[in-house]
């Protein structure tokens, strides 16, 4: 495009988001250049709440990053997860049953926050608010990538593109329809979830699975809490007052968490809709795609953020190997590899969504199913051991 400001790097990375800053991290590590381009402000990247549950192996990355020394010293880590039903809890021993191994309580925020510090730090580049991002010939040995910043036209070529722009981003929608297959689920209900200055109500997260719904209690920290509950998909945020909420929420936990409960006014509360979906494959020539843009889970298997690592954990390996091995082996696999993590990590989210959630088409057989469900997995130590190794994530 004539009359455009033109840059160079190695890799242009698309979206400012947890993948897109820690493969932009990692890659500065190895002596890689890249430049992230970001729709949006920083400030409004930030402000995005998010899960807050990392597996093992999403810590281990972070710090191969050189961004885990807050995480470290501020993150939780747990040693088990609790389901609640039929007015029990029960607790499942993650460490016990995995030979160890643990999740940690630590925002996304907070790892998107210390992404960012260490990016601009290094000197990095990146371009908040570049409007109109636009892929070009990422099928040749040039790709090209058009945006507007300032209202000023830009063309920044590059050897490769990573598209880790979510799942409403421009690198999905510009692969021609007929390279791409898409599978999807969209889930009957939503998640009203509030976030407050409280106490967690457990030390460690609870799942709930109550005849008025799923539940979910969460923290961020020792003195920030976030709860959830199922709800319609088309639910309305403003017909929930705070004492709703702690209302509908002390209902359906057992009587010890409902005792234990502390309320107070709402810092965020939002609706999410549930959805499962994958798209094939993940590479069209020099553009690759990781995270969101790749696939969403339902967030009841606390997948989204990890799977995201888990992309750019086999992506980061196959670019530096490229670019100071000279091997094109890595990004040949990439599709493969990550795929075959992402299905795993489906159908667990999947699961876990099945079985803690009323769903209204199932009717009573459905419900009887999963209080069998649930009976067979606290009294079984193997079906126990099977969820706390997808849990706390499933080797690489």
């Amino acid at each position: 495009m004539p009359g455009e400001a033109e840059l160079r790097t190695q890799v242009a990375i698309i979206g400012a988001g947890p993948a897109g800053l820690l493969l932009g991290q990692l890659l500065h590590r190895e002596g890689i250049d890249a430049v992230i381009l970001e729709r949006r402000s920083a400030d409004y990247v930030l402000g995005r709440i998010r899960a807050g549950v990392l597996e093992s192996g999403t810590v281990d990355l972070i710090a191969r990053a050189g961004c885990d020394q807050r995480l470290r010293q501020e993150g939780l880590p747990h040693d088990g997860v609790n389901l609640c039903f039929g007015g029990a809890r029960h607790r499942i021993d993650l460490a016990g049953l995995t030979g160890g191994k643990q999740v940690t309580v630590y925002g996304q925020t907070e790892v998107t926050r210390d992404l960012m510090e260490a990016r601009s730090a290094a000197g990095a580049r990146t371009v908040y608010e570049a409007a109109g991002v636009h892929l070009e010939g990422f099928g040749s040995s040039r790709p090209l990538v058009h945006f507007l910043k300032g209202g000023i036209a830009q063309t920044l070529e590059c050897d490769f593109i990573a598209g880790c722009d979510g799942f409403h981003g421009v690198c999905r929608q510009s692969v021609p329809e007929r390279a791409i297959e898409t599978f999807e689920r969209v889930y009957p209900f939503g998640w009203l979830g509030l976030l407050a200055d409280v106490p967690p109500v457990n030390e460690e997260l609870i799942y709930v699975n109550h005849e008025d719904g799923f539940a979910l209690c969460s923290m961020r920290s020792m003195t920030r809490s976030r709860y959830y509950l199922q709800c319609p998909a088309d639910e309305k945020v403003e017909h929930w007052s705070d004492q709703r909420f702690w209302e509908a929420l002390r209902a359906r936990l057992d009587p010890e968490a409902a005792a234990a409960l502390t309320t107070g006014p709402a810092l965020e509360k939002s609706v999410a809709r549930l959805r499962s979906f994958v798209a094939e494959p993940l590479r069209f020539g020099r553009l690759f795609l990781a995270g969101d843009a790749a696939h969403i889970v339902p967030p009841t298997g606390a997948k989204g953020l990890n799977l995201a690592a888990s992309d750019i954990r086999y992506l980061s390996e196959a670019l530096v190997e490229y670019f100071n091995g000279g091997s094109t082996a890595g990004l040949d696999a990439y599709s493969t590899r990550a795929l075959a993590r992402i299905w795993k990590a489906e159908r667990f989210s999947w699961w876990m969504t099945s079985m803690l959630h009323r769903f209204p088409e199932v009717g009573r057989f459905g419900h009887k199913i999963q209080l069998a469900e649930l009976e067979y997995l606290v009294s079984s130590e193997a079906a126990s051991a099977s969820l706390a190794e997808n849990y706390v994530g499933l080797p690489y």
